[in-house]
């Protein structure tokens, strides 16, 4: 679903159960990892933003920001009001032409139709530079037409990214926040 309509309503409905108020866990874990703060990140379907901004705390000067909602940036640039906002896109994801270093995924990939799941990963793999990494969460539980959130499972996710990425990690996520506790993969690719 890309539908700026659809989740407009959503935001205004206030049903943004993807909304855990904070960095999550693995995300923080992942983040603190990183060495290089010049990387140009993107982080897609962001949302209220909060990986942005623990990115943008911890001097990543490059991270940018998608979603679709105008209400998003909004929420976002109440709390981080230096972000700039040329960083912040309020677009559709499949209409970004940039290149990034690193893509972190968090709820974006399960909101979206599965029908959009190749060009999804057509698509990242499109944005990202030689070597560029797409690293998250995605969710392990069975897809359903119900949704969002639509699930998958670890042989699903290699058969569609496998043609474009080297699958470094994928194993159960032992640090999800509590109502996607033992529901969620982390995941790390490298684009071929």
């Amino acid at each position: 679903m890309t539908d700026a309509h659809y989740w407009s309503d959503r935001w205004s409905k206030g049903e943004t159960g993807w909304d855990a108020g904070k960095a999550t866990s693995p995300l923080v874990r992942f983040i603190d990892g990183l060495s290089n703060r010049e990387l140009r990140i993107l982080v897609p379907g962001a949302g209220s933003g909060w990986e942005v901004e623990y990115l943008w705390l911890r001097g990543f000067r490059e991270v940018q920001a998608l979603d679709v909602v105008p209400q998003a940036w909004d929420v976002f640039h109440e709390r981080v009001p230096d972000f700039p906002r040329q960083q912040w896109h309020t677009a559709d994801f499949f209409n970004l032409e940039e290149s990034f270093d690193l893509i972190i995924e968090q709820t974006f990939f399960c909101a979206l139709d599965p029908a959009l799941r190749s060009n999804y990963a057509t698509h990242m793999h499109r944005l990202l530079r030689p070597n560029g990494r797409l690293c998250g969460l995605f969710f392990e539980f069975p897809l359903t037409q119900e949704g969002p959130p639509f699930g998958g499972d670890r042989h699903a996710y290699t058969d569609l990214f496998s043609d474009c990425f080297n699958i470094d990690v994928m194993e159960s996520c032992t640090d999800s926040i509590a109502p996607r506790m033992g529901r969620e993969l982390w995941v790390e690719m490298t684009v071929r």
